[in-house]
Formats: C-alpha cells, sequence, structure tokens
C-alpha cells in the first residue's frame, strides 16, 4: 500500500521521518561543497604552476608536491597519513601517466632507441641498484635489507619529470626517443623488484636468491608484454568498429582498453605497467580515428592523475622529519648522480655505439619524479622492519636532486653540442578524421626552423588526391594556387584521402626536414 507521510488521516508509514533526512543531508552535502572547494583551487592553481613552470625550467612536480605541504598536518592542516590507500592511488595515477605517455609517443621516434632504452630500463637499472645499495650499506651504515631497497626505489626515471624540463630543448630525436622509452619500460622491471624486496624481507623470508628473482622479473615481463600487445591490437580493431563514430567515447574507450591491459595483466600475476605502456603504444600507432581527441583527453587525464598524485604525496611527507634525511639524502643523491646513473648509462648504451656525448648526457638527465615517491610506500604497508624514514628520505632526495638537475638540462645539451644537432624541420601536424567521407584534415603549422618555408605549394609534390585547401597567414586565410610560397608561421589545412593519410605525412615531414629537393629521385 501506498503512503502518503505527514497527511492528516493517512495511515502511519514505516518509512523514517522525513527530519532525519534532512538533518543528515546539509552536514554530507557541506562537506562534499568543502571538498570540492579545495580540489577545483587546488587545480586552477596547479594549472596556473605550468606557466610558472614553463618560465623557470622546474618540472611542475615541485609545485604541486608544495601545495600538497602546505594543505597538510605542518600547512594548513589536512590530516592524510594512510599510506597504502597512496600507494593505491599512485599506482591508478601512474596507470594514466604511462596510457598518455604510450598513447602520445610516436613509434618511429622511439624505434632506432628502442634496444638501448630496453637495455637501460633493466641491465641500467640492476646497476644503479648495486651501486647504491653499495652506498648506503657502507657509507651510510644500512641495513642490506633496507640498502638494496634504497636502491631499487631510487632506479626509475619519471618521464613527467624529463619531459616537463625538455619541451623547449631541440634534442635529436633518438635522444628524446631514447628518454622517453626507457621511463615508459623501467617501471615495470623497478616495481617487480621493489614489491618482491619489501614483501620477502615483510614475512621473514629474506631476499630471494638473484637467479629466482631474474627468472620472476623476465616471467613478468614477458607474460605482461604479450598481455598488453594482445589487448592494444584486440581493443583498438573492437573500438573502431563499436564507437567509431563518436570522438569523445572513442576516446573514452581508448584508455578503458589501456586500463583493461594494466588489469588483466595484474590478475594473471605479470607486470601490468608494462602491458599497460605497450597498449597504450600500440593504440597510439595503429591509424586509428579521432587521433586528435583521444590525444588529448589522455594528455588531460594524464595532468590530472599527476597533479593528484603529487599533492597527495606532498600530504603524505611530514616536513618534520626531513631534516635528519637531508644528509643521508645528499649522500646517495651524489652516488646516483654522479656515480650510478653514468655507469648504468655505459654499460647498456656502449654495445650499441652511443655516442659519449648522448651518454653523458642521458647520465644527466636520469630524473626522478613519482615512481620513486610512490614506491617508497611499498616496504611501509608490506610491513618491512627498518624502513620508518625510507618516504622522507626519497621525498627529499627527488626535491633536491630535481632542484639541481632539472634548470641545467638545456646548458647541459647546449654544451654537449646536442641542441645543434637537433633535426632541421620544426613542423606541428594534427589530424581530423572524417570517416563518413573517407577523408581527413590535416592542419599543419610552418615553424620557425621548418625548411617548408619558401616551397611553393606544388613543389610538395602530394600524392593524387591530396589538396592544400586553405593557408591562414596573419590571422588571414586564402585558397593558395599552385605557385604560391609558404611562410614561416603559415597554417596549412590538408585534405586526404584516409589510405593517404601516413603517406601525405610523411610527404610533409621530409620536405620540412629536407626542403624542396626531399625525395626527388623517388617522387611520382
Amino acid at each position: 500500500m501506498i503512503t502518503t507521510l505527514g497527511m492528516p488521516g493517512a495511515a502511519t508509514s514505516s518509512f523514517p521521518a522525513p527530519t532525519s533526512v534532512v538533518t543528515a543531508e546539509p552536514d554530507n552535502l557541506h562537506a562534499l561543497s568543502i571538498a570540492l572547494l579545495i580540489g577545483a583551487a587546488v587545480l586552477i592553481v596547479s594549472i596556473a604552476a605550468v606557466r610558472l613552470s614553463t618560465r623557470s625550467g622546474l618540472p611542475s612536480l615541485l609545485i604541486y608536491l608544495g601545495i600538497g605541504l602546505v594543505l597538510g598536518n605542518r600547512g594548513l592542516g589536512i590530516d592524510f597519513s594512510d599510506e597504502e590507500l597512496t600507494q593505491v592511488l599512485g599506482y591508478a595515477a601512474l596507470v594514466l601517466i604511462l596510457t598518455e605517455g604510450g598513447v602520445t609517443t610516436k613509434w618511429e621516434s622511439i624505434r632506432p632507441s628502442l634496444a638501448p632504452a630496453a637495455a637501460l630500463a633493466t641491465l641500467g637499472a640492476v646497476v644503479s641498484i648495486a651501486v647504491v645499495a653499495l652506498a648506503a650499506r657502507f657509507v651510510l651504515d644500512m641495513t642490506w635489507t633496507s640498502a638494496l631497497l634504497i636502491g631499487a626505489i631510487l632506479a626509475s626515471t619519471d618521464a613527467a619529470a624529463v619531459f616537463a624540463v625538455l619541451r623547449k630543448v631541440p634534442l635529436p630525436r633518438h635522444v628524446s626517443g631514447m628518454l622517453e622509452a626507457e621511463s615508459g619500460f623501467n617501471d615495470a622491471p623497478v616495481v617487480i623488484i621493489v614489491t618482491a624486496l619489501a614483501t620477502g624481507s615483510a614475512a621473514g623470508a629474506g631476499v630471494e636468491s638473484w637467479w629466482s628473482l631474474v627468472v620472476l622479473i623476465t616471467l613478468e615481463l614477458v607474460i605482461g608484454s604479450a598481455v598488453g600487445l594482445a589487448v592494444g591490437w584486440l581493443g583498438g580493431r573492437l573500438m573502431a568498429r563499436v564507437a567509431g563514430g563518436s570522438s569523445a567515447l572513442f576516446a573514452i574507450g581508448v584508455m578503458a582498453v589501456s586500463v583493461l591491459a594494466y588489469a588483466a595483466a595484474d590478475v594473471v600475476h605479470a607486470s601490468g605497467f608494462i602491458a599497460c605502456y605497450l597498449a597504450s603504444l600500440v593504440l597510439g600507432n595503429s591509424g586509428l580515428p579521432h587521433r586528435a581527441a583521444v590525444s588529448g583527453f589522455a594528455t588531460a587525464l594524464g595532468w590530472l592523475a599527476q597533479i593528484g598524485l603529487f599533492v597527495m604525496l606532498g600530504l603524505l611527507a611530514d616536513p618534520a622529519g626531513f631534516g635528519r634525511e637531508i644528509v643521508p639524502a645528499v649522500v646517495l643523491g651524489l652516488v646516483l648522480l654522479l656515480l650510478a646513473r653514468p655507469l648504468s648509462v655505459l654499460a647498456s648504451c656502449t654495445p650499441f655505439g652511443i655516442p659519449w656525448r648522448t651518454q653523458a648526457f642521458l647520465s644527466w638527465a636520469g630524473l626522478r619524479g613519482a615512481v620513486p615517491v610512490v614506491l617508497a610506500t611499498v616496504p611501509v604497508t608490506a610491513g618491512t622492519a627498518g624502513v620508518d624514514g625510507i618516504f622522507n628520505l626519497v621525498f627529499v632526495l627527488v626535491i633536491l636532486f630535481t632542484l639541481v638537475q632539472a634548470p641545467t638540462l638545456p646548458w647541459v645539451a647546449h654544451r654537449l653540442g646536442l641542441d645543434r644537432a637537433h633535426h632541421t624541420f620544426d613542423l606541428a601536424l594534427e589530424a581530423t578524421p572524417f570517416d563518413d567521407i573517407g577523408a581527413h584534415l590535416l592542419e599543419v603549422t610552418v615553424g620557425p626552423r621548418s625548411r617548408l618555408a619558401g616551397v611553393q605549394v606544388y613543389e610538395l609534390r602530394l600524392p593524387s588526391g591530396a589538396n592544400v585547401a586553405l593557408v591562414v597567414r596573419d590571422e588571414t586565410s586564402f585558397v593558395p594556387k599552385e605557385t604560391t610560397p609558404l611562410r614561416r608561421g603559415d597554417q596549412l589545412l590538408v585534405v586526404t584521402p584516409a589510405a593517404l593519410r601516413s603517406t601525405v605525412e610523411k610527404r610533409l615531414r621530409d620536405v620540412s626536414r629536407q626542403g624542396r629537393l626531399a625525395g626527388w629521385s623517388t617522387a611520382d
């Protein structure tokens, strides 16, 4: 029977009086409003901090960590001390960051550097762990368990930290590609090593033998790689069928496939991080539609994950414990920067004939960021003995050496002559698909270094069916003639059949590198 509450003559209802709901809701809604207020304010400040980061050359992670410290117990008084929650949310953020890195990475930019990058992520990580562990054991008199954990935690570089300060450094493609691939690959083996060391020590079983650890890492990486490649390939084709008509739905689907790769690999006790990165790399280089929308959505989620992760890590840190960790952090940081990282680069890159100038820059560019700080929570949550100050130690080390390395990276690149070795072109290119008519619209911006400047439209020699439909110059648009010369700063709208998009992109990049004579002997 349906009854009416509060009306004369109505039957008595067994439902609670509405006043109980009315008095409970305002408190919950007020708490929600406060949380939204703080969250929105933090995001706005963090977004504004990106410009400061770009001008100063410092990674924005330092500003985000600072915001967390200001909001924390020693600042505005927000109480947050849950290491386990930090680890869980940190891993979730790393999945989104790796997804963004894979989706936005061009395969051709990392392919030549894939082998040395893989060596850096594996052999280089082992060398770095060994050197830092020896220093922690014999210089700082740590136990072997703590020393090995510190070495493993500090072995992973951070893509977000590296590329935040390299946006304006014109590096050769093989160098930037190596750094990018290394940062994408090395999270997986390092997470496995840290977890194995922490859980083994906490369980009282001691550290596993080196050969069993090698077998474990190899199996997890191989199976994780297989899962990531399979999920990326199958997921990309599935999304192209079920969500190809909507760019927004397609972008969400692509991100979901990458997260699925992580979860599927982790469920079978393989490396979820390598699966996530490889699935994203496959998705980003499969010629799928709506690339611009996918890239924009992935980048936005990556930024959101970085902001949330760094602010949360700042909240968890206790500034009162920083003072006693400064000396150990400086000692281990110097060992890492001046000995462990150069030796790992030397061991990994020398067999591939990498020039010494490039090796020197790679040694200095091994920035640490969110990954080591997140991994510093693993021994605490695992219950490993004697690691009480490990989080603050890693936190202080990351801050100090980011302040040292980040602002000097452009200077180091210049002194080593690597900025002059950069590509001679500067070309920005975005694509928008029109699936209904089987065509793509390419937006091309002629940069200050591009050799497209001075080239006439007919000299582009685009494939038949592709045309420069519009040129925007000095805020004025016009339809170009065959003899219209291009200028620096021009924006071109190029219409091409979908099947010829990759050919048109390659032709534009070739001319931007080499000028009007690019590929003349094999011209159509």
